[in-house]
């Protein structure tokens, strides 16, 4: 690990502290470039996951369907196989007793094929609307496809030009980092968090603070501009810089 070299004076700090704010800005406007793609990309992906999930889901509540159908036809031909067999039994009975059981149990079976007959006609249409749903789901999974595909193509173009730079900024802000002192970073951080600019260290323009535009009293743009100590805009809390400073710092960082 390279060993840090924390600078001094208020005013190294100060034009180190704008730099890194310089670099770290220039990683915000590739994020504003890529947009909400990555987060819409993984949007997508969980979304057709999802989908995916449930027609695995409905395959199943249809196979089941289809055991319960294959179930009930087998209990038809079972039934219409003992129905044959009694009607056969019907020849030989020796008395009426004989004849009104076999009667009974024929009936029996006819009532078994008109239940299963019924279950078989609920189990249709219960899988016609299953069929209905993992058509409907399959459709959505296709459109949801081609949209994710035409936002990764986006994003790929976006990363393509500018995975480079990115890089880049990444190694010099952490090589800048490295030379602010661990309290300033936390400070620093914070800022950058607090603002959705990500801007925790700004110029006065004006008399008027470069972050949060309120008006900077003449006495504190005196002190400033002195680089005595880190001075921070007394409403939105940004660390103030003169241009001087400023101007130093972008042409170290370009």
């Amino acid at each position: 690990m390279a060993k840090k070299t924390i600078s001094s004076s208020i005013e190294e700090r100060l034009r180190d502290l704008f730099e890194l704010q310089t670099i770290d800005s220039k990683k915000d406007e590739i994020k504003i470039l890529k947009g909400a793609l990555p987060i819409e990309v993984s949007d997508l992906e969980d979304e057709i996951s999802g989908f995916n999930k449930r027609i695995e889901k409905l395959n199943e509540q249809v196979d089941e369907i289809d055991g319960r159908i294959s179930k009930h036809n087998e209990n038809i031909k079972t039934a219409e196989t003992l129905s044959e067999r009694y009607n056969k039994q019907l020849d030989d009975v020796k008395n009426n007793r004989e004849f009104e059981a076999l009667q009974k149990e024929i009936e029996l079976q006819s009532l078994e094929v008109q239940l299963s007959e019924k279950r078989i006609r609920e189990a249709n249409e219960e899988k016609v609307k299953k069929v209905e749903i993992l058509a409907e789901t399959q459709e959505r999974i296709a459109a949801k496809q081609d949209e994710l595909t035409q936002k990764k193509e986006e994003l790929e173009k976006i990363i393509a030009k500018t995975d480079k730079e990115e890089k880049t900024l990444q190694n010099k802000s952490d090589k800048q980092r490295n030379k602010i002192e661990a309290r300033l970073l936390k400070a620093y951080d914070k800022a950058r968090s607090a603002y959705r600019n990500g801007l925790a260290v700004v110029t006065h323009r004006r008399g008027s603070c470069g972050g949060c535009f309120n008006r900077i009293p003449p006495q504190l743009q005196i002190e400033i501009g002195m680089r005595k100590e880190i001075l921070a805009c007394e409403h939105c809390g940004r660390v103030l810089v003169d241009h001087e400073i400023a101007g130093i710092a972008e042409e170290a960082e370009a």
